[in-house]
């Protein structure tokens, strides 16, 4: 099958791999001209433009966006929408806002091209495991586009969740709750690595709880794999970044009224990881000496 890949970063590129293993046909561009030689070779196809991409792909044109989610999206999938003609269908891989996603698919069908939203797990494993993918739009595209998928996922790794926007609401639930698994994890592993009465190896125990543990997970063995290689993990800063799918998570959680305190505060450790110091423990300190006379460590 034959369509485009517009972005290639570690998610696009992987991707644009895995779909040529895949016997597909992909016409591939990104602003960086690197990035573009690197992937074209047999089964890829370059583009120096996305009038280019519109122009080498045959009807009925798939165009796979994976870009940052944000103006890079908007801005490509505006441009596209004056370029493709009625039928064609545009994919957003991407980590979207599910909002901005069923914006964007209105716009399009009233152009009469198709949008699907696809949430993409994977990471950079993805290449070589498969992907999960978490698809949103109508029937009749996902149908269009299923062998595109399944080259793509790990074994049983898709599933039409919904309507447009349906794929990117799934995934943003998704990353929250990755959020509250990756604290906990966080949290437990710290206790090990404080303990005063034992000195424990934890790449020695995230091991052995990949093995009937209740605890097992794929993270787990992503954990007992940084562990191997550093038990301190030395050569890391405790800086935390989100791309946004957790803050839109506990935004839903707000509005429907659903208490969602485990990924709420994942999320809030998170904004606390990227300060140098804590103004607000500041003033904690402050008042205990305030009221109680309490001892506060000074510069």
């Amino acid at each position: 099958m034959q369509l485009a890949m517009i972005g290639l970063g570690r998610m696009g590129g992987n991707m644009v791999r895995r779909l040529t293993q895949g016997g597909h046909e992909v016409i591939v561009h990104d602003q960086s001209a690197a990035a573009v030689k690197a992937h074209a070779g047999k089964g890829v196809k370059a583009a120096k433009d996305l009038a280019d991409v519109v122009k080498q792909l045959t009807p009925r044109r798939i165009v796979w966006v994976m870009l940052p989610a944000g103006a890079a999206v908007e801005g490509t999938i505006a441009q596209l929408a004056t370029q493709l003609s009625r039928g064609d269908i545009v994919i957003d891989g991407g980590n979207s806002n599910f909002q901005d996603s069923r914006r964007r698919a209105e716009a399009l069908t009233s152009r009469g091209v198709e949008f699907v939203d696809v949430g993409t797990s994977g990471g950079i494993w993805g290449l070589t495991l498969g992907y999960c993918l978490m698809v949103g739009g109508s029937p009749d595209a996902f149908q269009h586009c299923e062998p595109i998928f399944r080259a793509l996922a790990a074994p049983d790794g898709y599933a039409h969740v919904g309507p447009a926007g349906a794929g990117h609401y799934v995934k943003m639930v998704h990353n929250g709750i990755e959020y509250g698994m990756l604290q906990a994890y966080a949290e437990g592993y710290e206790i090990l690595h404080a303990s005063t009465d034992f000195t424990l190896d934890l790449g020695k125990i995230a091991k052995l709880w990949n093995h009937g543990s209740v605890v097992r997970s794929w993270l787990n063995e992503l954990a007992e794999r940084a562990f191997s290689g550093d038990q301190q993990l030395a050569g890391i800063k405790g800086h935390v970044e989100d791309s946004g799918e957790g803050r839109w998570t506990v935004d839903e959680a707000m509005r429907l009224n659903v208490p969602a305190p485990v990924i709420t505060l994942s999320l809030l450790a998170r904004f606390r990881s990227r300060q140098e110091e804590s103004f607000g423990a500041k003033v904690i300190a402050a008042l205990r000496k305030e009221f109680g006379g309490h001892a506060v460590q000074m510069k």
